[in-house]
């Protein structure tokens, strides 16, 4: 058996992922395939931590444009995250696998507290640990609280699973069909152009602490497993697998 490339991971899943051919609200049928693969990476012996978004139901963005109260609109949307996570929660075990779902704002019957060390025991288990809620504060993304989280457990990897989209493009490929995929860059390309990744913030967070992440499609199934193995699959950021600094395109 091929051993996995990576022992501890972090899954970063969008809101809309859940959301599927919907453009709003959870498909069953997608939170349902998206648990499977991860019940595949379990049982390759993998520590698997997630964070999930809550776009899908409420972007504290879009809340506070319209005139409402920021911090109040970025809480809606942590409690959005919960919603997201509790029904990935319930696909994930009836695959069989055993969950521990994590809140950074308290919620006890229905989620344990963020604690670090009892989330990394849970991993050590064998246990998939879902971190909802965000940060627990206002103004930070769910990316910052993927590299925050990853951090914090000392995760190998961040895959950051997107929907539809194959890895990192030096413009939009949904406007412009020229536009050019990256297979490997570093986390100051990012910031250098401007590449609509992950926030700022999360992205410093992810340079500082030298953790690698992988950008692929979440719609081919199968990825999730394949960018454990460490298959060359979507764009890799970090240092290249030459050990050199810098962007490296497709085909060249």
């Amino acid at each position: 058996m091929v051993t996995p490339k990576y022992r501890r991971v972090v899954l970063k899943l969008s809101g809309e992922a859940l959301a599927g051919p919907l453009k709003t609200g959870i498909s069953t049928e997608t939170v349902d395939v998206i648990a499977a693969q991860i019940k595949e990476v379990v049982d390759l012996g993998v520590q698997v931590a997630v964070v999930v978004g809550g776009g899908n139901i409420w972007r504290g963005s879009q809340g506070s444009a319209k005139g409402m109260d920021r911090a109040t609109s970025d809480y809606m949307g942590m409690l959005a995250t919960v919603i997201n996570s509790l029904a990935l929660q319930d696909a994930i075990e009836k695959h069989g696998a055993v969950t521990r779902l994590q809140t950074a704002i308290e919620m006890r019957e229905i989620a344990e507290p963020y604690i670090r060390r009892r989330a990394i025991r849970h991993l050590e288990k064998s246990r998939v640990v879902i971190f909802a809620a965000g940060t627990g504060n206002p103004y930070f993304s769910t990316d910052t609280t993927a590299a925050l989280r990853a951090a914090e457990i000392e995760a190998d990897v961040i895959l950051m699973a997107k929907k539809g989209t194959d890895g990192i493009y030096d413009s939009d490929p949904n406007e412009n069909p020229q536009a050019t995929k990256f297979d490997e860059l570093v986390y100051m390309d990012i910031l250098n152009r401007g590449l609509r990744v992950m926030d700022a913030t999360a992205t410093s967070l992810c340079m500082d602490n030298e953790i690698p992440m992988i950008v692929f499609d979440l719609n081919v199934y199968g990825n999730i497993k394949r960018a454990v193995m460490g298959e060359n699959i979507g764009t890799y950021v970090g240092r290249d697998r030459d050990g050199e600094a810098g962007a490296k395109r497709s085909g060249g």
